[in-house]
């Protein structure tokens, strides 16, 4: 597989895997940002992952793009799979249509299918993190199984609320402010999807694995009020990948 090595602007690098979102590209985008944690590069002061590639942001008075290329291919040659190690799972509690979530209903109609079996395919299957973008700590997930044939919405929305969880084919995303969104917003998660009160503030990380949990409206509020005590804690668990 090339690899390319493109300018990101006058202080970063964005080291290229590839062109198509899947799993097995975005295996190799952690394996370098593994690598580069294992085998820090002098000058490199944050990494990004994203689909299909990794953004090195460095210092140029410390190193020199070409130096830092040159750093980065060892890297490459060094990389040790992350396949083999633990899935981390976390839970996150949905509650599904109601005012919360508006397009339930239309997107069963769209997939020519019950609410029930909506949710059921949205819920029975794990959903891969595979970066963090466009506003802190959202989430871009997608599953392998069972994926929905709609697309997102032709006229987006200027505003939805925050906690949304909104679908496209086999992508969700768990939107962590009031934003603007072209996605379709089938329910809400009342976990923080973003806070900067905690030490650690996003709920996700790229490379972990999300279950989502359907819940009543009762327990939504309940989860909710234990949320903003700062007493919930998520339920996440370790399991051996199989994908």
């Amino acid at each position: 597989m090339d690899v390319k090595f493109l300018i990101a602007g006058d202080r970063a690098v964005s080291v290229e895997f590839g062109n198509e979102i899947c799993l097995e590209i975005n295996q190799r985008v952690r394996m370098l940002e593994e690598a580069l944690k294992d085998n820090p590069i002098d000058g490199v002061i944050e990494v990004v992952p994203t689909y299909c590639a990794l953004i090195v942001h460095y210092r140029p008075e410390e190193v020199r793009f070409g130096d830092l290329v040159e750093a980065l291919k060892v890297r490459l040659g060094n990389m040790h799979s992350v396949a083999a190690k633990e899935k981390i799972v976390k839970e996150v509690p949905v509650f599904y249509g109601g005012e919360t979530g508006p397009d339930l209903e239309y997107c069963a109609q769209l997939e020519q299918i019950s609410v029930e079996e909506l949710i059921r395919r949205h819920s029975e299957h794990e959903y891969y993190v595979y970066m963090l973008g466009f506003a802190p700590g959202h989430p871009y997930m997608a599953r392998f199984e069972e994926s929905f044939h709609f697309k997102r919405r032709e006229e987006p929305r200027v505003k939805i609320p925050a906690r949304s969880v909104v679908v496209q084919q086999n992508l969700s995303d768990l939107i962590p402010f009031e934003q603007p969104c072209g996605w379709n917003i089938i329910g809400s998660t009342p976990l923080d999807i973003c806070n900067y009160n905690k030490k650690d503030p996003f709920l996700l990380n790229a490379g972990e694995w999300v279950k989502h949990i359907p819940i009543t409206k009762w327990e939504y509020e309940q989860i909710r009020k234990e949320v903003e005590k700062g007493t919930y804690q998520v339920k996440t668990y370790n399991l051996q990948k199989t994908v």
